[in-house]
């Protein structure tokens, strides 16, 4: 991958802002011809800089009004029990984020569903494919201040 210039992160910012840009109008904003501009972002996407494209719904209008974060402790670990954990996690299509992290816990997992009920089978459901865990909490979200998926490049 060669190092990505200031018209590459121009391209970048506007990309995330607004995903659904013309080409033309991208190039235009960066100063560039159309052809070069579209070669940039092949490249970006090619390269792996871009990782795709996505529309972002309002959970609130799909039946999605719960957000619930939850800390997972491990009674036990290795590559292995790390490696089937984050397989199970990510098989969960409820799971939006899922975390390896230091602390007193191992993971922290962010997943979003319809109703309190939903939340009580996930989590036991959570518990009971887990190799090894111990202990959870659980953190349910009363406000969303902010989300975002912005990277602020400068």
């Amino acid at each position: 991958m060669r190092p990505l210039d200031r018209i590459d992160y121009q391209i970048l910012d506007i990309l995330q802002k607004e995903g659904r840009i013309s080409m033309s109008e991208l190039a235009a904003r960066v100063h560039l011809s159309t052809t070069p501009c579209s070669e940039r972002v092949k490249r970006l996407e090619r390269e792996g800089v871009i990782l795709g494209y996505h529309a972002r719904i309002d959970p609130k209008k799909v039946d999605r009004n719960l957000l619930v974060f939850v800390e997972i402790k491990l009674s036990a670990k290795s590559g292995e029990v790390f490696e089937q954990v984050a397989e199970n996690l990510s098989a969960l299509p409820e799971v939006l984020e899922c975390h390896l992290i230091s602390g007193e816990f191992d993971y922290l997992v962010k997943a979003r569903l319809k109703e309190m009920s939903a939340y009580r089978r996930l989590l036991g459901d959570l518990l009971k494919q887990l190799p090894a865990s111990a202990s959870s909490h659980s953190y349910v979200v009363m406000e969303e201040v902010k989300e975002s998926l912005y990277l602020e490049l400068s």
